[in-house]
């Protein structure tokens, strides 16, 4: 066996460290190289002549077009529905409600009080006191217009 001869558990052993890396790391795309590996691995096992340019030509085109196959199958994939879609999006679940002014809109910026949190909010200038309808979210200020 000379220096360049890779034998068929080299590639297995590379699998298992992208599987252990796939543990550490999330996103799927490790598991698709281990996949490519193991396949190499077992290519290898059943023709061991096979040249280790041919072998790491192999394990890329696996590589490659399983990583691909798999970003297109996650694409497609539906999201399931739920019955909270606001759930983890805390701002957007206040659109629509109406609140009153805590300290008054200066030069378009004022803040409301929602139960125990303090928002600020953007808006046309208006006292403490005013009511006013949250219309929009832009990262953790609140749009706002005057309720009449």
């Amino acid at each position: 066996m000379g220096e360049q001869d890779i034998v068929f558990w080299y590639w297995w052993v590379l699998a298992v460290g992208f599987l252990a890396l796939e543990i550490v790391v999330t996103g799927f795309f490790f598991l698709w190289l281990a996949v490519s590996a193991f396949i190499v691995g077992a290519a290898v096992l059943l023709i061991p002549a096979t040249p280790f340019n041919v072998q790491l030509l192999l394990f890329s085109l696996l590589a490659v077009l399983s990583v691909l196959a798999w970003r297109k199958y996650a694409r497609t994939r539906a999201v399931e529905a739920t019955d909270h879609p606001l759930l983890n999006q805390r701002g957007a679940q206040y659109i629509g409600r109406t609140f009153f002014l805590i300290a008054p809109i200066e030069n378009g910026q004022g803040k409301i009080k929602v139960d125990d949190t303090f928002w600020k909010v953007h808006g046309k200038d208006s006292p403490m006191g005013a009511k006013v309808k949250v219309v929009a979210v832009k990262g953790t200020v609140f749009e706002v217009e005057v309720c009449e």
